[in-house]
C-alpha cells in the first residue's frame, strides 16, 4: 500500500488512477468514496471535513474489501488528520510501503481546480480545504515516520506524463517499493 498526499488539485487522483492501472493496484480515494455515498454532499460543498469516525469506518470497510481480493492499494488523501493518522498507524502501518507528497504551488493549484469545474470547488471551499490539509499534513507525516514509513516529496509540476514518470521512479524503479501485481 502507498499513500498519496497533496493539496486539492495536486494530481493525487489522476496520478493514483494512472499508477493503479499501470501496476495492477486498486485506487482508493477518500474524497471519491465520500462523494459516492451521497451522504456528505452538504459538508463537502462547504469545504468542511466529514467526521473522523465516519471516514475511518467507510475507509476501513473499503480497504478490507480490496485486501481480501489480494490486491494492493494506492490510498489517495487518507489519512486526512492526526486522529486518522493514529488509526492508520495502529491498524495499517505494516501494510504501508511508502507515502508520497505531491508538491505544487497554490497559485497553480487554484488554476487547476477552477478548470475542473466540480460543484464543491468554490474558491472559498478550496481555500478552506487548503488550510485544513496544510495544518494537518505535518502531524500526519510525523505519525507515519514514527512507524518507520518512508515518506517522499515529488514535484507535481509539469505534464501528467512527467509527474507519472517521477512517481514511478520513486515508487517502482529505484526502491522497488511495490511489486507489479497480476491483473485480476
Amino acid at each position: 500500500m502507498i499513500i498519496l498526499f497533496g493539496l486539492a488539485g495536486s494530481g493525487k487522483s489522476t496520478q493514483g488512477q494512472i499508477l493503479a492501472k499501470n501496476h495492477g493496484l486498486a485506487w482508493l480515494s477518500v474524497g471519491q468514496v465520500l462523494r459516492d455515498t451521497g451522504k456528505f454532499d452538504k459538508i463537502l460543498e462547504k469545504g468542511e471535513l466529514v467526521p473522523d469516525e465516519k471516514v475511518v469506518k467507510i475507509m476501513h470497510d473499503k480497504i478490507q474489501e480490496i485486501q481480501s481480493s489480494g490486491q494492493d492499494i494506492i490510498l489517495d488523501g487518507f489519512p486526512r488528520d492526526i486522529w486518522q493518522a493514529k488509526w492508520v498507524a495502529k491498524h495499517l502501518a505494516s501494510d504501508i510501503k511508502e507515502a508520497v507528497v505531491l508538491d505544487v504551488p497554490k497559485d497553480e493549484l487554484l488554476i487547476r481546480i477552477m478548470a475542473r469545474g466540480r460543484e464543491d470547488d468554490t474558491r472559498e471551499a478550496v481555500e478552506k480545504r487548503f488550510d485544513i490539509v496544510e495544518k494537518n499534513l505535518s502531524g500526519i507525516l510525523k505519525e507515519l515516520k514514527k512507524q518507520k514509513i518512508k515518506i517522499a516529496k515529488v514535484s507535481g509540476l509539469g505534464s501528467i506524463d512527467t509527474v507519472t514518470k517521477r512517481l514511478e521512479k520513486e515508487l517502482f524503479s529505484r526502491t522497488n517499493t511495490l511489486r507489479k501485481q497480476r491483473r485480476h
